[in-house]
């Protein structure tokens, strides 16, 4: 009888030994994730994804140029650096993991399928009223109203 007794028990104790440890590894990787980013260099700006509107608006010799609709959506192939309906809007919209890298200026020229210096050699910018020499390499953020000039 002692016997039965003591593999109902090891049983019990095997299983809800296992569910601590699996909860305790859960707990570990999403602390882990919140608080340190996934790369030494600090490249990584969230692990947990993004979702930002910066707009952009470009001038070329001074007349506004108008920003195509849906750069980015053609049928699955849906990136994440998109437009739609509402230019001069840019979607920033990660599901996870998003580096510097997909938040720079430069990147919607790319998925664009456009150079930044396509539409002149001398660029102006300025982001939210004031002057900023970043251009390309400048980190798109939620709110921003950014400007190029082309000349």
């Amino acid at each position: 009888m002692l016997v039965k007794i003591m593999k109902k028990y090891t049983s019990t104790i095997v299983i809800v030994s296992t569910l601590i440890l699996a909860v305790g590894l859960i707990w570990w990787a999403e602390a882990n994730q919140s608080t340190s980013p996934a790369s030494p260099d600090g490249e990584v700006l969230s692990l947990k994804g993004m979702h930002a509107h910066p707009q952009l608006e470009i001038y070329v010799k001074g007349e506004k140029m108008t920003i195509p609709q849906n750069i980015g959506l053609s049928g699955a192939a849906h990136q994440p650096t998109h437009t739609h309906d509402d230019v001069p809007i840019i979607h920033l919209e990660y599901p996870a993991r998003v580096t510097k890298d997909d938040t720079r200026l430069g990147k919607f020229f790319t998925v664009w399928g456009k150079d930044f210096r396509e539409f002149g050699q001398t660029v102006t910018m300025t982001v939210n009223g004031e002057p900023n020499t970043e251009l390309e390499n400048y980190q798109m953020k939620d709110g921003d109203k950014i400007e190029l000039r082309y000349e």
